[in-house]
């Protein structure tokens, strides 16, 4: 190495000396030993380069070409690394700009692939230009010189999908290590993806795909294209797959009854075509075929009543006699009587003489006069009455009276499948699905009332509606519709619910509302159990474990009663829910339980403000958390008709909702019932109003069995919006040859407040009818609920009536009314041991990615993970809400079905195994068909 560097030393000294003594010779001829006339060769500046030496890479073994060009120079010569490029590895030569007559000198060198691996410095291999003139010397930029190179294997491969239609596909690269940095590009079924040309695509500097809505030709091969100057590279390819679930059609009209005579049964259907399943997609769920009981009417064969008396002998010798096709009359397609109805004979055996007499032309002339002013006088009596029915603003038009009272009447027989309806001819099936959504039992006891009778009625004619009670009215018609809450409806709604709970508002005919309250107790250790509060959507679900061994505990369960749930409400807010509340308040459970509330909102977070409150010692209440947020210390899981809780703290709990918008939408339930009343000839019918959960209707079916009500149409569903607009309820289509009912009363009206805070007291209007026959044995009419620029429902009334009354039929008839308690594993639907290996599989994460996330997102329970991450055994946690929602479904097949398509995402697990959840998956769908 000394000799080297000696070598070099005097190499440099040479270089020096030979440049000095080159601008000695120049400069002497500047100076006048030059010929007169000849240009000097350089001019007095420094060099200036015109081109310098670019970065440049080495592709396998062929060496690159660093090159310079400057003027004026005398001398170019390279320094690579801080050392000078021996004289003899230059290639120069010097040529003439023809442009500024200027000579330009030119250098290049050659750099190998040796040259750049054999050196090892903090930097990477460089190279720069130094040029000398008279005046001096000036140096380039550095050149970089680096080894091409791009690695085989990616950082990271995009991997499959199987993605919803309109969901978001986001597909992740990072290229192989390489020199220079590789660019990337995306190939989709080897044809290149360019999100120019489509702005659903994203291709972002970190190498990703995304595709923001996954449309149906998205669905194909991917591939990440990795390329250089050296090479090109090709990812893994990740199929993708955009699947469409699929959505049931309407259902078709019911088809007749399958029998011409009798009971028999109808059908209807529906197709999983809208849309029908495509990729994959999850096949619709529920019944594709339904079917109901119905009673086809046999048909009746007319027969013939007793003759009237023959008529006088006319002045052409003829007497008439008739009858009637009513003993019995025709009906159901049966055939008519055969023969004349109106006989005519001569009477006086042949021997008739005709005389022409002026008093039978004045006798005949006579009645006919009569006969028109009578028709005159009853056409005027039935205009002035009708006339007087409009000034009331009474807009119902009776059909009846246009055939003039003489019309036959077809009463249907009502539909047989619900125990509470009357007129059950023939004996309820059981066997037949009900078409309750939820059970109409009751707990032991059920004769006891769970409201007081009904009060007296009593009326005052305000405008053209009765109402019932009204001490103070809110004026509700604005003048503008309003649109959102709290602002405009501060005003009427809100000031509306100030004055109810100042107690300044009295509601329409209110059932008074026993302050018994609904309890259930039970004593529970560590197999846990279930509370249940029969027919009123709510219970309480002990999981297995959460009681310590050695110990057991007494846990009650109450509904609250009375105006003390909502007395302590504020502003706008009402209750959606039962306000309930579980014990004892000492109560130390290893694990939360969880509580089902059945609710009366149509949930929408942008119409509703809905929040999980708690009843604190003061008798205030606060708030635990909003239905639509996130929280660790509880969970809340919305459904169409019921929330279930997971709750660790003992309390009364309530679902309370604010309406953020007049399309806020809370479900009524409109039920009609009937009697006879006083006399055998008034019937009282009565419409209730009450929210939309079954304990809310099983008080007001126990007010009625208390009082011999009998239900005469299946309860239906109101949606009822919060725009402050008021419920009528009116009467129509009563026979008015048959029946009375009293001016003024044919519509009846509840105020927005009334309705909207009806949990506080269930709403109902009566309406009392007379026949004027003690003969009329049939009442059909019409009841229409609707709210003013709102909904409408309609309640068709078909009834028989009479002195005698059919015996009530059981309401009743369910044989697991009264289970109000279970304990061990008959509460629960899942198998102790399965339960304890699912927990055991996905409670610890592992290489396969089966852990308790995986089984939260296939039973769609995978928000809110934050709660299930801090629970000792989020498994359990997630087991024990999946059992609280399907409480009335008895079905396993949702877990079996979420259990299998884990299989099958990770499907290279051991034999082993495979063998576990197989048995798994056979011992749940056995515990599903028992």
């Amino acid at each position: 190495m000394g000799a080297l560097n000696k070598g070099r030393n005097v190499y440099t000294a040479a270089l020096l000396l030979c440049v000095y003594c080159t601008s000695s010779v120049i400069s002497k001829g500047a100076t006048g030993d030059a010929q007169p006339g000849i240009q000097p060769a350089v001019q007095s500046t420094l060099p200036h380069f015109i081109q310098e030496p670019e970065d440049a890479y080495i592709i396998k073994s062929n060496p690159i070409k660093l090159r310079c060009r400057a003027t004026p120079a005398l001398q170019i010569f390279f320094k690579c690394n801080g050392e000078w490029v021996h004289q003899n590895e230059h290639f120069s030569h010097e040529y003439k700009d023809l442009n500024t007559g200027l000579k330009v000198r030119e250098v290049m060198i050659n750099v190998s692939r040796q040259q750049v691996e054999d050196f090892h410095g903090p930097e990477d291999f460089w190279c720069l230009c130094v040029a000398w003139s008279h005046l001096g010397t000036s140096k380039s930029r550095k050149a970089t010189v680096r080894i091409a190179y791009l690695r085989k294997n990616f950082e990271q491969d995009p991997q499959g999908k199987e993605v919803p239609i309109n969901g978001m596909i986001v597909l992740h690269c990072r290229p192989p290590e390489g020199v220079p940095v590789a660019e990337v590009e995306w190939l989709k079924n080897e044809e290149v993806v360019n999100s120019q040309t489509d702005d659903n695509i994203d291709t972002r500097a970190d190498h990703n795909l995304i595709i923001n809505e996954a449309r149906l030709s998205d669905s194909g091969n991917y591939t990440c294209m990795a390329s250089n100057i050296v090479a090109k590279r090709r990812s893994t390819t990740a199929t993708v797959t955009v699947f469409v679930n699929g959505g049931w059609s309407l259902w078709t009209e019911w088809s007749p009854c399958n029998v011409p005579c009798g009971r028999g049964v109808q059908k209807r259907s529906r197709t999983c075509t809208n849309p029908a399943p495509l990729n994959g997609g999850a096949f619709c769920e529920g019944m594709s075929v339904q079917k109901i009981s119905c009673n086809a009417p046999c048909p009746i064969d007319g027969g013939w009543g007793e003759w009237s008396e023959w008529t006088i002998c006319s002045s052409q010798c003829e007497r008439q006699r008739s009858r009637e096709c009513n003993s019995p009359a025709p009906k159901h397609r049966g055939k008519m009587c055969d023969g004349s109805s109106e006989p005519t004979e001569n009477c006086t055996d042949g021997q008739c003489t005709q005389s022409v007499d002026s008093s039978n032309d004045v006798a005949l002339y006579s009645g006919l006069g009569a006969g028109i002013i009578a028709v005159g006088i009853l056409v005027v009596a039935v205009m002035l009455y009708r006339k007087n029915q409009s000034e009331y603003g009474v807009d119902v038009i009776d059909s009846s009276a246009l055939a003039g009272g003489f019309q036959s009447f077809n009463f249907k027989t009502t539909r047989q499948g619900n125990p509470l309806l009357l007129n059950s001819t023939i004996p309820p099936d059981l066997t037949v699905g009900r078409t309750y959504s939820t059970s109409l039992c009751f707990q032991d006891g059920a004769d006891k009332e769970l409201f007081d009778p009904l009060p007296d009625i009593k009326v005052k004619v305000q405008s053209s509606f009765m109402v019932y009670g009204v001490v103070e009215r809110s004026e509700l018609h604005a003048k503008a519709p309003v649109e959102t809450f709290p602002r405009d409806l501060s005003r009427d709604y809100c000031s509306s619910m100030d004055r109810r709970n100042k107690g300044l508002l009295t509601f329409n005919g209110p059932l008074s509302i026993s302050k018994e309250q609904l309890r259930t107790t039970g004593v529970f250790g560590l197999p846990g159990g279930r509370l249940v509060l029969p027919n009123t959507g709510v219970s309480l679900l002990v999981p297995h474990g959460a009681v310590a061994e050695n110990m057991s505990w007494e846990m009650y369960m109450v509904i609250s009663l009375g105006e003390a749930s909502v007395s302590t409400l504020e502003g706008c807010e009402i209750l959606l829910s039962p306000e309930v509340m579980y014990g004892p308040p000492g109560l130390d459970l290893s694990c939360p339980v969880a509580m089902t509330l059945a609710h009366c909102a149509e949930v929408d977070s942008e119409n509703w403000n809905i929040q999980l409150k708690r009843r604190t010692q003061g008798n205030k209440w606060e708030e635990v958390m909003l239905v639509e947020d996130e929280s660790t210390s509880c969970y809340c899981l919305m459904d169409s008709t019921s929330c279930h809780l997971l709750l660790n703290q003992p309390g009364s709990y309530a679902l309370v909702g604010e309406p953020l918008t007049q399309a806020a939408i809370k479900r009524l339930k409109l039920a009609v019932f009937g009697n006879m009343e006083g006399t055998s000839m008034n019937y009282s019918l009565r419409v209730y109003c009450v929210d939309d959960t079954p304990h809310a209707f099983q008080g007001v079916v126990a007010a009625e069995k208390s009082r011999g009500g009998q239900l005469l149409e299946e309860p239906k569903m109101l949606p009822f919006r919060a725009n402050t607009f008021s419920l009528q309820v009116s009467i129509q289509d009563v026979p008015q040859f048959l029946w009375s009912i009293k001016p003024f009363t044919t519509c009846q009206e509840f105020s927005f407040p009334q309705v909207w805070c009806s949990n506080r007291q269930p709403l109902h209007c009566a309406f009392s009818l007379e026949r004027y026959s003690p003969g009329t044995t049939q009442l059909s009419c019409k009841i229409s609920v609707r709210q003013v620029k709102g909904h409408e429902q309609i309640l068709q009334v078909y009834t028989a009536v009479g002195k005698t009354e059919k015996e009530l039929v059981p309401i009743f008839m369910q044989t697991d009314c009264t289970i109000t308690s279970q304990t061990g594993p008959k509460a629960f639907k899942i198998p102790l041991s399965i339960r304890q290996r699912i927990c055991a599989t996905f409670d610890t994460a592992n290489a396969k990615g089966k852990d308790w996330q995986l089984l939260a997102h296939k039973l769609h329970l995978d928000r809110n993970l934050a709660y299930f991450a801090k629970q000792q055994s989020p498994s359990a946690v997630i087991l024990c809400l999946w059992e609280a929602r399907h409480q009335d479904t008895a079905d396993l097949d949702s877990l079996a079905s979420a259990l299998e398509e884990i299989g099958k995402i990770h499907p290279k697990s051991s034999p082993r195994d495979q063998d576990e959840q197989e048995t798994d998956l056979n011992q749940i769908q056995e515990s599903s068909l028992r």
